[in-house]
């Protein structure tokens, strides 16, 4: 199985990509973890991506597509993959396209997990870390014992400048706008399925396994 993930930042891609690889033995292939592992085993691509990210510049499409290539031409890769953060934009797309025909492999679906922006603020603004051991806590979901303060160490707990509520804000904006044309473009191509994410995990699982295979988990 191919499949495409997609969804805003706190959808919960990671935690049902988890779960999709538990069921199906498939590798979870996300934009991040490309890069680091193009980092750590210094290829070329990753060398040259590492030029940009230095002088915080945008690495350049193809220096993306050329490191995704090599991640996905990997032996673990050749049954199937669940594809995560790539493509960003029609023409990473299109570029996506051209490498899976010369691999000889086409997408079987891609998901797109949806959340109401007045569900996903909280999840993201809700995060605190410690400043002395960098534990991670949510003020809803995983809340520490006293407010401000580590369990792990007494530290003193701070939002970072991402989670913010402006900052939030502007990602999920800078997110439905480069998504929109890809979500028509694999409409168009018969491939993509919507997710309801507000509803609990298991129930977000479910909806993705019936969308893949039309039986429920």
């Amino acid at each position: 199985m191919y499949l495409l993930l997609m969804g805003p930042p706190g959808a919960g891609k990671g935690t049902q990509a988890a779960k999709l690889v538990e069921r199906y033995d498939i590798p979870h292939v996300s934009t991040g973890d490309i890069f680091r592992g193009a980092l750590q085993e210094r290829t070329p691509l990753g060398l040259e991506a590492k030029r940009y990210m230095d002088v915080g510049a945008l690495v350049p499409d193809q220096v993306t597509v050329g490191i995704t290539r090599e991640r996905l031409a990997k032996s673990d890769c050749i049954g199937g993959f669940i594809l995560d953060g790539f493509p960003r934009t029609l023409q990473q797309a299109h570029s996506l396209d051209q490498m899976l025909a010369k691999m000889g492999i086409r997408l079987n679906k891609v998901v797109n997990i949806v959340v109401p922006d007045q569900e996903l603020i909280p999840r993201l603004t809700g995060r605190r870390i410690c400043q002395s051991c960098g534990a991670t806590y949510h003020m809803e979901f995983r809340p520490p014992a006293q407010p401000s303060i580590c369990d792990r160490c007494g530290g003193e707990l701070y939002q970072r400048t991402d989670d913010q509520e402006e900052t939030v804000r502007e990602r999920l904006e800078v997110y439905r706008l480069q998504t929109q044309p890809l979500i028509q473009y694999y409409q168009e191509r018969d491939l993509y399925s919507e997710i309801n994410g507000a509803q609990s995990t298991e129930a977000v699982f479910r909806d993705i396994v019936v969308s893949l295979t039309g039986e429920e988990p």
